[in-house]
């Protein structure tokens, strides 16, 4: 029990941290509006589609579409830098419509409020608010990734809000149900939940079989329900949380941009689907794709995979480099941080890094604190090296990890084997 305990968590951490492109296999599925499922659309370079039309849009025409919304859902890839110039676009356009924009963030808590308050109100510069707001503790991801959106959304007034849950929240739902909570746990969650929806489940399991095949195969039954309950508990609580914040606001003009994981938004059936058990408002989604697949041939997706698709360059690898592995939280009186995934030909592989290893420290920094890595990876670029001490078993090694980008294979011939 302990052995597929540990591979859903690793399962999750590699659907969550998936690299550029790892969505590609659930693009064209035939699940969400049953009007376009078996529609396919072929998303244009720096151009809007608008799904139910197929009309060709500007992202101004894209904001008077949204103009009855008050719920956006923008699905991201975390580590692409045009998913996120995209999502500054569209909130800059509806901020120049004249709507009143809220920005939810999937990558705090809504515990982090205070931190967004204070770098709202601008009293913040960008490091005191990286610092203060416990960025890479909360969140494994490049300040640099967002940093233009939450500069616009400072000198534009236009609020920040977490909108995100614990992470013990979501695992206890996974590995105790929801009898299992506490009534403290409870009331961080709405009051209806769907784990039920058999799409959803559909689509949850093409996401993971694209990340880490091998591993989900051999998942129990069991296990894939505490997963998929724990993903639909995250998407409701999310949506919940944003909803909280647009009604607060209490303006009849107002319009809520979640900025969420593509995963969260695809197909109206993550976040949307739960918003819509207890609001009744308008909502939409927006998902930017790459306008090449993996093997650049251009790309096709499902007509209900969004409401309006962008499309965007591909995309090869992140800006900032990336290791290739996940961790969990040590257990009380563990020396380091146990590693628990390594993908196949990451760096962190390439550099002999096994599952089971615990991190002690990284360029003669200790790894104690939770955040550190993270922080102390932003400061390096690709072509850059990092040392690690790691244990393996009763052994102290140490690892040396190239940070460099690997070549594409060439896409194989039609018809050649594999």
């Amino acid at each position: 029990m302990r052995r597929h305990t540990s591979l859903a968590a690793a399962l999750l951490l590699a659907l969550a941290t998936a690299p550029l492109g790892a969505e590609d296999a659930a693009l064209d599925l035939p699940l969400g509006d049953a009007a376009r499922r078996e529609k396919t659309l072929a998303p244009a370079l720096d151009t809007v589609t608008d799904a139910r039309t197929a009309a060709a849009l500007t992202p101004a025409e894209v904001a008077k579409k949204l103009s009855k919304a008050s719920l956006v859902f923008l699905g991201e890839s975390h580590t692409s830098a045009e998913f996120h110039r995209v999502q500054l676009q569209v909130i800059r356009e509806l901020h120049r419509a004249g709507r009143k924009v809220l920005v939810g963030l999937e990558m705090f808590p809504v515990a982090e409020q205070p931190a967004l308050d204070l770098w709202n109100g601008g009293t913040l510069s960008e490091e005191e608010f990286v610092e203060k707001s416990r960025w890479y503790r909360n969140w494994g991801y490049h300040w640099n990734y967002y940093r233009d959106i939450f500069l616009f959304c400072r000198d534009a007034k236009i609020p920040l809000h977490g909108v995100n849950v614990p992470r013990e929240l979501v695992s206890d739902v996974r590995r105790k149900g929801f009898d299992g909570l506490t009534a403290e746990q409870k009331a961080l969650l709405p009051p209806k939940i769907d784990a039920e929806n058999a799409d959803h489940r559909r689509l949850f399991k093409a996401f993971f079989d694209e990340a880490d095949s091998m591993h989900a195969a051999s998942m129990p039954e069991a296990m894939w329900d505490g997963m998929f309950r724990a993903q639909c508990t995250w998407d409701a609580a999310m949506a919940w949380n944003a909803v909280s914040a647009l009604k607060k606001a209490n303006d009849p003009n107002a319009v809520m941009v979640v900025l969420i994981g593509s995963g969260h938004v695809a197909y109206g059936l993550g976040a949307e689907r739960q918003a819509a058990l207890w609001f009744s408002g308008a909502s939409a989604s927006i998902i930017p794709i790459a306008v090449l697949d993996e093997k650049d041939r251009p790309a096709k997706v499902r007509a209900s995979y969004a409401d309006f698709v962008w499309g965007v360059p591909k995309e090869t690898d992140p800006a900032y480099p990336v290791l290739g592995f996940s961790t969990r939280d040590p257990k009380d009186g563990s020396e380091g941080w146990p590693v628990i995934n390594v993908e196949k030909d990451s760096v962190a592989e390439i550099a002999g890094f096994k599952v089971g290893d615990l991190l002690l420290a990284m360029d003669g920094a200790s790894l104690k604190e939770k955040g550190t890595l993270n922080r102390l990876m932003a400061q390096k670029r690709w072509s850059d090296t990092a040392s690690f001490d790691v244990k393996r078993g009763d052994e102290k090694v140490t690892l040396v990890a190239r940070l460099a980008r690997r070549l594409p294979e060439p896409a194989k011939p039609e018809g050649e084997k594999k």
